[in-house]
């Protein structure tokens, strides 16, 4: 899935029209249409406001427009700062790499064990 034609999922379950979408992000109405037609997204400076109006993290308006990588392992992720995932990223950023390691290490064998 595209991240365009997840907006447009996510428009329809909150119950917004692409007029009042552009009417309050201030994209203009045609572009939000040429996403849908054309199959394109939005840049990526349009992607905090459409989450603002639509009530939602931009986790939820990537999350399966990213191919998965198998074995269910993702190339990034986005925490919302002030969440406690958000508060461990930014306490592991602080590490030195051995200890990185050795926590990495442990979060595997906490999945391991399921």
């Amino acid at each position: 899935m595209i991240i365009s034609e997840r907006i447009f999922m996510l428009m329809e379950e909150k119950g917004v029209t692409q007029l009042e979408l552009a009417e309050r992000t201030g994209i203009a109405q045609s572009t939000i249409s040429d996403w849908k037609r054309k199959k394109t997204n939005p840049s990526a400076d349009k992607i905090m406001s459409i989450c603002d109006v639509l009530d939602v993290s931009p986790f939820e308006v990537l999350q399966d427009t990213i191919p998965s990588k198998g074995a269910g392992e993702i190339d990034f992720l986005i925490a919302s700062e002030g969440t406690a995932e958000y508060d461990v990223l930014k306490k592991m950023e602080k590490l030195n790499k051995k200890t990185k390691e050795e926590l990495k290490t442990y979060v595997k064998n906490l999945k391991n064990k399921k």
